[in-house]
């Protein structure tokens, strides 16, 4: 599949909207119950916080349709040593066009641009079930540097 990467501007903004609605379940952990609502909520919010901001947008085209999407902040530091750092805030590809490089293709670029930009580090999170998107940022030089853990604690039942 032959892909494009390209800069994304404001009329790209209801496509990240869509994708980021339509996968973000796979960004749920399986320790935390979240409806689809709640999911699409979070994921509102999210894209609110990001476009409030400076950010790289990052299209990826084939010679059809848009097929996914990375969203990058460079002005979020990393909150235990205040290192400056490019940090990917979502990524999206396309169900259909997964598999085929998109994802690959879109973190070449923004690791080209967070190099540009003199970031000595490019930085994101992935929800631990999420094996195909682990080994994608593992292929591409990615490697665990803290965990976030969770315990539930929720009421026990009382009968």
């Amino acid at each position: 599949m032959e892909v494009t990467i390209r800069l994304g501007t404001l009329s790209d903004r209801s496509f990240v909207l869509d994708l980021g609605r339509r996968t973000i379940v796979s960004s749920s952990s399986a320790l935390r119950s979240a409806s689809e609502n709640d999911l699409g909520e979070g994921y509102e919010r999210l894209t609110d916080f990001i476009f409030r901001r400076p950010h790289v947008l990052l299209i990826a085209e084939s010679a059809m349709e848009k097929i996914g999407f990375l969203v990058m902040l460079d002005d979020i530091p990393d909150e235990v040593c205040n290192a400056s750092q490019a940090f990917i805030a979502y990524m999206a590809v396309e169900p259909h066009a997964r598999r085929r490089g998109v994802g690959r293709r879109l973190l070449e670029e923004a690791e080209r641009l967070a190099r540009e930009r003199d970031l000595p580090a490019l930085a994101l999170m992935v929800t631990e079930g999420n094996e195909s998107a682990r080994a994608l940022y593992a292929r591409a030089g990615f490697a665990t540097e803290r965990r976030l853990l969770v315990k539930s604690i929720a009421a026990a039942d009382s009968s």
